[in-house]
């Protein structure tokens, strides 16, 4: 596990547990929210966006998370390991609430300095149809390149807590 792609619905925790795996495995740490997001909230080209990432991917260790559709099979294809947090939606749901009241305001950690948490309805939507409408998508992308990947689905937080234990007694 060296070069880790971790995907999943807003709220699931793709950012906490990439930190944690960073931290754990000594890998660096990529949040596409920050490869993707300018400050005032003005996203990147899709051409810049993807040359970020390539960057990146070139390298022979790091941790990536976040979705991003349009890119995901660029970051798939060239991680060892991916990692889909496969939480419940009310799961989500219920994150990204407390997320914003912790960090309404306020930059969090895993995004573009002077980008303040927000949350609006367009975001909420996508977490409350994310299993619906994308997961499928998702699952058929894991299954055609889990041939040649090591594909780990998490679906509880206890899931995800077992695997890292797993992971610290290496």
């Amino acid at each position: 596990m060296k070069k880790i792609a971790i995907i999943g619905c807003g709220g699931a925790g793709k950012s906490v547990l990439s930190i944690t795996l960073g931290n754990l495995l000594s890998l660096p740490v990529h949040h596409l929210d920050c490869l993707f997001w300018k400050p005032g909230w003005i996203p990147s080209k899709h051409d810049e966006f993807t040359t970020k990432q390539q960057d990146i991917l070139v390298s022979d260790k790091w941790v990536m998370d976040g979705n991003y559709g349009k890119t995901m099979d660029l970051r798939l294809e060239n991680a060892d390991t991916i990692i889909f947090l496969d939480l419940p939606t009310m799961v989500c749901l219920t994150s990204v609430t407390k997320r914003y009241f912790k960090y309404r305001n306020t930059t969090r950690p895993d995004m573009t300095e002077g980008n303040s948490e927000q949350l609006s309805l367009e975001f909420l939507n996508y977490v409350w149809t994310f299993r619906r409408l994308r997961r499928p998508l998702v699952m058929k992308k894991l299954k055609v390149i889990g041939k040649s990947r090591k594909i780990i689905i998490l679906k509880t937080r206890s899931e995800v807590q077992d695997f890292l234990s797993t992971i610290s007694i290496l």
